[in-house]
């Protein structure tokens, strides 16, 4: 009931000023319209008011700019008392309207028992923060210096001549002007030196492959080496925030800084996991779903050759090779298994004949028969992904196994491109916001299992489709009974959920 319920805008924030067990039955009012809108910028108590009170109020920027509320309130403040009065209020007024409104639209058990809970979880999360060895980032900073510097001589060899090679207007002086590489595009500012035009030209230019590989160098020094540094806390632990808010297929996002997008396909990149490190006397347990978006499309797509292929294969990329190519299993080439795996998970992002091409280096015409014959080995795929679109257009929006909605707007605009990606993101969002809400469950239940546990062991990272845990050596059996044991249970799927666990002393061994 609202009415004995308290309502507040942006509940993480407050927790530690509330004192409050995790049952206790607050809402979050900007929670809320996030679920019955996630197309939006920002959830303020001004946005509330106006989409759900037909009130127009002015915002926390209008009255206190860019200052910290919490600081100005300290000193009594006028307007900041006026904007922590508008938050309070609002929350409350709209608390009946967002309630009705998600009970409505089918998202009230969504919003009580997957995205309520979630806030405690990321703020303890939030808390603990991830310990960071200091010697180690510089060490690695270090490394990154002698490789950068050894690439700029290289290519001030190859182009015989000093320039500086971040200025895009430079370089595309000397690569397309002086050293006459083909491909040039001339622009307004000069000829562009976008990375789809440098990889294009890198398997046939030293120069190029040179280049590319120092913008990745750079470009891990300032994010990595130097940005990890400056963000390190007197802890020695880096306390990145995580939002609820942000996306519109319900992942969670990471933010000052992002930890989820460490890199995972460069070596060299790799190894700056190697900074993040347990706690004496604790190891680190990772855990991922293993292909958790194919496995989702296999059970909302309900196509029984893909459901029996995931029950009888251990590898779901060499059967589907050996179906499609009508090739026996044991005779799949690395080549068609490659192929294949990319049709696999393209087909789960609504790929297109030309992205497939692009992917795979091969004709359209031959990355459209692909697509035929996959579809033709999963008949249902095909009907199911072309129901979500055809449901996107009729109602305006598509929905997750959870009830999550993801608004298609796109989907009826008179323009073609806009079309097409409205088509991609209905086929993609229902698929890739069940499975966002599948981690949160289990996120959830193994914060819950460990605290209940009494276990010292923490949750320190989400990675959308992984969970780290800072496990208490004597811990390690519980935590990974635990996290099998409440990361296969998040869901019940035609198909199991698989999960892949590691340990290891650092964030690099532990993956």
């Amino acid at each position: 009931d609202t009415v004995h319920s308290v309502w507040v805008l942006d509940l993480k924030s407050m927790l530690p000023l509330l004192n409050l067990t995790d049952e206790a039955p607050v809402y979050d009012a900007g929670v809320a319209g996030y679920l019955l809108n996630p197309l939006k910028d920002t959830y303020g108590y001004d946005d509330l008011a106006r989409d759900y009170l037909s009130m127009t109020i002015p915002s926390k920027s209008d009255l206190i700019g860019k200052e910290n509320l919490g600081d100005l309130l300290e000193t009594g403040d006028e307007k900041a008392v006026t904007c922590a009065c508008y938050m309070g209020y609002i929350a409350w007024k709209a608390a009946e309207p967002l309630k009705s409104r998600l009970e409505q639209e089918e998202m009230y058990k969504l919003y009580t028992e997957i995205e309520m809970p979630l806030i405690y979880s990321l703020w303890h999360m939030e808390q603990e923060g991830v310990l960071v060895k200091r010697d180690k980032l510089k060490e690695y900073g270090d490394t990154l210096k002698v490789g950068i510097k050894k690439l700029e001589t290289e290519i001030y060899a190859e182009t015989g001549k000093e320039f500086n090679i971040n200025s895009p207007k430079q370089l595309g002086e000397i690569l397309f002007g002086e050293m006459q590489l083909p491909g040039g595009k001339k622009t307004k500012t000069g000829y562009s030196t976008a990375a789809d035009i440098l990889d294009k030209l890198a398997p046939d230019h030293a120069i190029v492959k040179d280049i590319l590989e120092y913008r990745q160098l750079t470009k891990l020094k300032s994010t990595y080496a130097d940005g990890l540094g400056n963000v390190i806390e007197e802890d020695g632990r880096i306390h990145s925030t995580f939002n609820q808010t942000i996306t519109a297929t319900g992942r969670i996002s990471s933010t000052d800084p992002n930890l989820q997008n460490i890199p995972v396909r460069m070596e060299l990149g790799r190894l700056i996991r190697k900074v993040f490190v347990p706690e004496e006397g604790f190891v680190f347990l990772d855990a991922d779903y293993s292909q958790i978006e194919l496995r989702v499309l296999a059970h909302m797509s309900g196509d029984e050759k893909l459901i029996q292929a995931y029950r009888e294969a251990e590898d779901i990329h060499r059967l589907t090779a050996s179906q499609v190519f009508h090739v026996p299993l044991d005779e799949v080439t690395s080549l068609q298994r490659r192929n294949a795996k990319a049709v696999n998970f393209g087909i789960v992002y609504g790929i297109s004949s030309f992205g497939l091409s692009q992917d795979l280096s091969i004709t359209r015409k031959e990355a459209a028969a692909y697509i035929e014959k996959y579809f033709e080995t999963y008949p249902k795929i095909k009907g199911f992904l072309d129901s979500l679109v055809k449901d996107g257009k009729e109602h305006g929006y598509v929905t997750t196994m959870f009830g999550r909605r993801r608004p298609v707007p796109e989907l009826r605009s008179s323009n073609f491109m806009q079309r097409s990606f409205g088509e991609r993101v209905a086929m993609n969002s229902p698929i890739q916001g069940t499975a966002a809400d599948i981690i949160k469950i289990a996120m959830n239940h193994v914060y819950e299992r460990m605290k209940k546990e009494g276990l010292r062991s923490r949750l320190v990272l989400q990675v959308h489709d992984e969970l780290l845990i800072e496990t208490k050596k004597e811990e390690i059996e519980e935590v990974s009974r635990i996290l099998e044991e409440e990361m296969k249970g998040a869901a019940d799927l035609a198909v199991e959920l698989d999960v892949d666990m590691h340990q290891g002393d650092s964030r690099y061994e532990a993956k």
